[in-house]
């Protein structure tokens, strides 16, 4: 199972995250209701650090053309989106700036599961997500277990250190972030404890 840490908003973060061997780190780009966004000018600076094996997510809600053009010039491998796009779209981003696509889907009922089947071809990652954005949802994780094995899952919503080991069964890839907060502020204490149960996990697989 790998894992990203989402919503990073300062250098010890990453630093850390890096040094634990977390896959992706994610950043909040275009979506200022979020209390995780983060400034062009921070995320420059961010993405700046050495991430050595870690790969770097810029996370865009419905974004502008022009916003993913200026933000395809910092150093990241991935853009991960929200909105509503077809498979010609989403490939068109792809082409047009050189960069891997994570789709999110906002997942409030069973039905919205097959939301996948219209972004499949395009997609390079497929993220299930509650319908929260910025809030920290649950949903019923075992609603995924209908999906193909050859599709690569990352699943977010509130997943905490406990819900970790369920999660390895359903899922290729785990997306945290609120877990990992203390009074909406990342807690160092919380990544560490988070990334060391899934080296612990993945050793026992």
């Amino acid at each position: 199972m790998k894992v990203k840490i989402c919503g990073l908003s300062n250098a010890e973060e990453v630093k850390t995250c890096i040094s634990l061997n977390a896959n992706f780190c994610g950043f909040i780009l275009n979506y200022p209701k979020s209390h995780r966004y983060i400034t062009f000018d921070k995320a420059v600076s961010l993405t700046n650090i050495d991430s050595k094996k870690t790969q770097y997510v810029g996370v865009f809600v419905n974004p502008k053309i022009e916003e993913l053009k200026k933000f395809s010039k910092i150093n990241l491998d991935y853009f991960q989106i929200y909105g509503d796009y077809t498979n010609e779209e989403i490939n068109e981003i792809k082409s047009s700036f050189n960069k891997k696509i994570i789709f999110a889907l906002q997942i409030k009922k069973k039905e919205d599961i097959n939301q996948y089947k219209k972004i499949s071809r395009s997609a390079d990652i497929i993220l299930w997500d509650s319908s929260g954005l910025e809030q920290s949802l649950e949903w019923n994780l075992n609603w995924i277990k209908s999906i193909p094995n050859n599709i690569t899952k990352m699943v977010a919503g509130n997943i905490s250190i406990d819900k970790l080991e369920k999660v390895s069964r359903l899922a290729d890839i785990v997306d945290v972030s609120g877990a990992l907060e203390t009074n909406k502020v990342k807690d160092i204490n919380k990544i560490k404890n988070f990334l060391n149960k899934v080296k612990k996990i993945n050793a026992k697989n």
